[in-house]
């Protein structure tokens, strides 16, 4: 039975029951940390060889660079072409950087908040305000970064097929001041759902007021599958091309959660003439990333054909922790008709709405019982949820044992805040 179903006395019998259970679990002590969507040690040990694969009687390049000493602001061939396809580009349109995708992400936007794109009559920071469009539920660290420059955030909602694209259409293309928005197009973060050509489409044929308006599209979950059956994502800079707007887009990716969290590669994709206004900036910045860590990943993997099979291994390890979450949330929740979700085909989240006005309870209840959850509300500008119902579940890091443990609370937790809010009403 359906919890909106049950009579008064009913429900407060259930509330009393899972209370209990509620208790019980807490004296098991469990510690667990899941606020993140990190790579367990068993994902970050598919890597290990690459510790060992170079040595110092073979560090040049293929075009014999020696790779320890200065020079290549845009990064080495070999590392070009490894990261190319990943964001569906040409190598005379990616700059292989860091190991950070978001460091690329803040960095491009300071570029322009202090010297402009190739193509805006002003530096971004001379406006008395810019704004930037946010579909929520988002990445809240993307939020974060126009928070901290004080850009404007409009909450673009969510739905099956990605953002509200004629919400999208209707703000760039009314008002100069909204200079970007933040796109994570496949197995986004947190929803799990993948951009429908139609939305892809829309973006390339977008008409911004502002010239000088960037798409960021930040594609880190592109190669990240859970299953053969896979989402697949329209190309944004092919689709672009067809509209004369090959400008209007910028693409991220990175290795953190294919090789090491802390030391992967990290690349931006962009137009030729995006590429080289960039490196003219970034010739400033820097003499060249880490060409040592360039190499080892292209010697390593070898060619994107050997991401994709390192990205089997890690779906074998990763695949069972999805599907334990979703088998607790169908057998636990669904019943009772306590919240939805959505079951990804790849990704690293899953993202839950539960009842209105139950987020923070639940989340709060699941770290005084030993789980600690990504904050509610993170996942919309300015940490506001405004119905308080979205959680973001990361099933990465922990066991199997203990994902199960921490979704048994997590389920009576639900249930403890579902059945609360009812009586309340």
């Amino acid at each position: 039975m359906k919890l909106s179903e049950m009579n008064k006395d009913n429900l407060s019998d259930f509330l009393d029951e899972a209370k209990t259970q509620y208790e019980a679990f807490k004296s098991q002590g469990l510690k667990l940390d899941m606020s993140r969507g990190k790579p367990s040690p068993a994902q970050l040990d598919l890597s290990n060889d690459m510790l060992t694969c170079i040595n110092g009687d073979c560090i040049k390049s293929e075009s014999g660079l020696d790779c320890r000493n200065y020079g290549v602001l845009d990064g080495i061939d070999e590392a070009k072409r490894l990261l190319a396809p990943m964001l569906g580009v040409n190598i005379n349109e990616v700059i292989v950087g860091g190991n950070s995708s978001l460091q690329l992400m803040y960095d491009t936007i300071m570029k322009a908040m202090v010297l402009g794109t190739k193509d805006s009559d002003k530096p971004w920071g001379k406006y008395d305000k810019i704004k930037w469009l946010c579909p929520a539920p988002g990445y809240d660290r993307h939020f974060a970064i126009c928070e901290s420059l004080g850009i404007e955030m409009i909450t673009i909602p969510m739905n099956s097929e990605g953002p509200d694209m004629d919400m999208v259409e209707k703000l760039v293309s009314e008002d100069e001041t909204v200079k970007g928005i933040w796109c994570v197009p496949m197995y986004a973060n947190p929803t799990g759902i993948t951009y429908s050509d139609e939305v892809v489409r829309r973006f390339a044929a977008l008409s911004p007021a502002a010239k000088d308006f960037r798409i960021f599209w930040d594609n880190a979950y592109c190669v990240h599958h859970l299953c053969d059956d896979h989402d697949k994502l329209l190309n944004i800079l092919d689709e672009c091309k067809k509209t004369g707007k090959q400008d209007m887009v910028y693409i991220f990716a990175s290795t953190s959660k294919i090789s090491f969290s802390g030391s992967g590669l990290a690349a931006i994709g962009a137009s030729e003439a995006n590429i080289n206004a960039l490196k003219k900036q970034l010739a400033f910045q820097t003499i060249g990333f880490d060409k040592i860590n360039q190499l080892r990943h292209a010697r390593f993997f070898k060619d994107f054909d050997g991401i994709k099979a390192q990205m089997r291994r890690h779906m074998e390890i990763i695949k069972p922790k999805f599907d334990m979450v979703i088998k607790m949330l169908n057998s636990e929740l669904k019943p009772l008709g306590i919240g939805s979700w959505h079951e990804p085909k790849g990704g690293y989240f899953i993202s839950f709405d539960g009842p209105a006005n139950t987020a923070k309870r639940i989340v709060s209840l699941c770290k005084d019982g030993g789980v600690v959850l990504t904050g509610a509300g993170a996942s919309y500008p300015y940490g506001k949820d405004p119905e308080d119902k979205n959680i973001r579940i990361a099933p990465t890091y922990p066991s199997v044992d203990e994902l199960e443990k921490a979704m048994e609370l997590f389920c009576i937790a639900a249930k403890i805040a579902a059945a609360e809010k009812l009586l309340e009403g």
